[in-house]
């Protein structure tokens, strides 16, 4: 990091490298919602002057939950201290602040919430580089200080990660960067190849959709309800991608979103995945330093995401770092 200034928290950043030009928003400005992280939010990818990367999650205005580029989350389906609160109570939201639960039912993170108290932060940035530090805000014992650096150099993005429990509870959830990614703007479609370091096999079906389901609604609806819908996705699956040992094409393009999750993931020193516009050559690929715990794919008309899960453990005094490395190439 060239210099390091620190800045006040709404300020946007633009990292360059001889071959990238990264732009990150400003905390709580682009984006200020309640499911991404506010920091190191992602909105654009530039390689060589000319080729981009980054989509909005939705086209349309008012749809979706805000997501662009490379934003992550934390907590999508194991929010940190959310039943320690009652309806009306702050619960923290990692990476946002303190945010309200509306009633006795389960955390959706489609759902907008009330934001209490956005967690206090800093930025310091230079020409290659920017640091984020998201300060604690105790709430029913659970607080944790975020850190967050993004570094380019060549064609290379590097995010890397520290988390560290000062609270007086243990913190146990997930983590994740949803890449929403379209290169050049090129529509999603049988003219883009994702390539992951394993034979692929799909979850099934009927199992990632009792998954995915909130837990209440696993309680209260019949199984073979759940097992409807997941077979029903998973035609739509057949029908949009075409797997072909390592690799997932598109049948077509998109006319609806698509979802699943892949088997057979594990640690890796090659790309966790590879994202290429055939035709062009353009692509990107991602290199983590972690052990997924969950690689799920996601993806409509406009946009694709695959999305690597790190799982987080951290008692009281202790930290956990992690890092993830994206490649751009054309």
């Amino acid at each position: 990091m060239s210099e390091p200034t620190e800045r006040a928290a709404p300020t946007a950043v633009r990292l360059r490298s001889d071959r990238l030009v990264v732009d990150i928003a400003g905390p709580g400005t682009v984006y200020r919602g309640t499911r991404f992280d506010w920091t190191g939010f992602i909105t654009q990818v530039t390689l060589d002057g000319g080729h981009t990367f980054c989509m909005p999650e939705s086209l349309q205005l008012g749809q979706g939950t805000g997501g662009i580029g490379l934003c992550n989350e934390f907590g999508i389906d194991a929010p940190v201290g959310y039943d320690a609160a009652g309806p009306g109570e702050p619960f923290p939201k990692l990476g946002i602040g303190l945010l309200v639960r509306p009633d006795e039912g389960p955390y959706n993170f489609f759902r907008a919430h009330e934001i209490a108290q956005p967690f206090p932060i800093h930025v310091e940035a230079g020409d290659s580089a920017a640091r984020y530090l998201v300060e604690p805000v105790d709430c029913w014992g659970y607080a944790a200080r975020l850190e967050k650096t993004v570094t380019v150099g060549g064609n290379q993005l590097e995010i890397a990660y520290r988390l560290e429990n000062v609270g007086q509870h243990p913190i146990v959830t997930n983590e994740y960067c949803h890449n929403f990614l379209g290169i050049d703007g090129q529509p999603i479609g049988p003219d883009y190849r994702l390539r992951v370091p394993y034979p692929i096999a799909l979850e099934e079906m009927p199992r990632t959709a009792r998954r995915a389901a909130p837990p209440r609604t696993r309680r209260l609806v019949p199984g073979f309800l759940l097992e409807r819908i997941g077979e029903r996705a998973r035609k739509r699956m057949t029908e949009v991608l075409d797997i072909q040992g390592s690799d997932i094409g598109l049948r077509a393009r998109p006319e609806r979103p698509f979802y699943c999750r892949l088997r057979g993931y594990a640690r890796s020193q090659e790309p966790q995945w590879d994202l290429a516009h055939v035709p062009t050559g353009v692509g990107a690929r991602e290199f983590d330093d972690f052990s997924p715990v969950r690689v799920a794919v996601w993806g409509t008309a406009h946009v694709i995401s695959a999305e690597v899960f790190v799982e987080i453990a951290v008692q009281p005094g202790a930290a956990q770092t992690w890092s993830r490395r994206f490649e751009f190439y054309a």
